[in-house]
């Protein structure tokens, strides 16, 4: 592959997420169902956040966590994403930077404040997301920074930006630019909501051979398949893809890669807390054992140590460091 600066650029939703304990109680109140993620418009985020108990702000996303996590393993990592002019557009800026991501994408003034999710944390650990998309939804293609996407080694996608019809083909013309420059990319499905509503897109990036790494939990790839059981997904799907990496909770990870198929278990861990961000740094951790040659095992052990950190504590960026938890794996 030729020489990059970076190792991975993600491109995705510039979200804040603004976290705060709930029980089944509320979410039964406001007609929620745990565990999902759901779009909502401005007035519903403003309802919302006033019934919500005392929350935190943390920048969030789901490629932009990536990013975060793909920098604390001590990758070079980049990020392409929107935001408003406005109070919470620079503490996204600010945070992802501080982070160690490289964040150049200008703030666009559409007269629509930054995007934000209201997250709701049960005591088990689940969040249930309500998504205010914002400025996010109106990335177009002529932000992208092309000349950054040709000296990433892995474009990395992800599913949510998908939706709204303007990012879509900002998305399309990265996929243009990182293939014309013989990079690999990387999508996630993100939830199966966004299966739900573009199953038929996301099979045909899939099937025209425009995705080299796929990452899916679970219930995602079996609704991509379209099938109940998770080897008769596996079977109809990695044949597709150069590399298939499929998340499984508590029952660990395993990815699939020509006639390879590599399982491992999930990290350990002392306490639940938030599983806000633990796809999204599972995926960090693999892409960075991919950016290195380290192999499908321990690609899948890093993925395992972040996302096994990340839940552990509120917020979806990484708190301990991850490169010290990932010891000799990335020696």
């Amino acid at each position: 592959m030729p020489s990059h600066r970076l190792d991975v650029l993600a491109i995705g939703n510039a979200i804040v997420d603004v976290i705060a304990d709930a029980d089944d109680a509320f979410l039964a109140a406001e007609g929620l169902t745990k565990g999902s993620m759901r779009l909502i418009d401005a007035e519903e985020a403003e309802r919302l956040y006033a019934h919500m108990a005392p929350a935190r702000e943390v920048s969030g996303g789901s490629a932009g966590n990536t990013a975060a996590g793909v920098a604390a393993f001590g990758g070079r990592a980049g990020f392409i994403g929107q935001v408003a002019p406005d109070q919470l557009g620079e503490f996204y800026i600010h945070d992802l930077r501080a982070a160690g991501v490289e964040f150049t994408t200008p703030p666009a003034d559409f007269g629509v404040p930054t995007a934000r999710s209201m997250v709701l944390v049960t005591p088990d650990g689940h969040r249930t997301m309500n998504t205010f998309l914002g400025a996010a939804q109106h990335l177009p293609a002529t932000a992208l920074d092309e000349a950054q996407i040709v000296d990433a080694a892995l474009l990395y996608l992800e599913g949510y930006l998908w939706d709204p019809e303007t990012p879509r083909y900002a998305m399309i013309r990265a996929i243009e630019v990182a293939r014309n420059a013989s990079r690999k990319i990387a999508f996630t499905l993100s939830d199966t909501f966004c299966i739900a509503r573009h199953r038929d897109g996301f099979n045909v990036l899939i099937d025209d051979g425009r995705i080299d790494i796929l990452f899916a939990n679970e219930a995602e790839i079996l609704a991509l398949a379209g099938v109940p059981h998770l080897d008769a997904a596996l079977a109809a799907v990695a044949p597709k893809v150069a590399t298939l990496v499929v998340t499984r909770s508590e029952h660990g990870a395993l990815a699939m890669h020509g006639g390879e198929r590599v399982e491992v278990a999930a990290a350990p861990i002392e306490r639940l807390v938030d599983t806000t961000g633990a796809g999204d740094l599972f995926a960090a951790g693999f892409l960075v054992g991919e950016a290195r040659g380290l192999g499908l095992e321990t690609s899948l052990k890093l993925g395992a140590i972040a996302a096994a950190e990340v839940i552990q504590h509120y917020g979806a960026r990484p708190e301990r460091d991850l490169k010290a938890l990932a010891g000799d794996l990335l020696a």
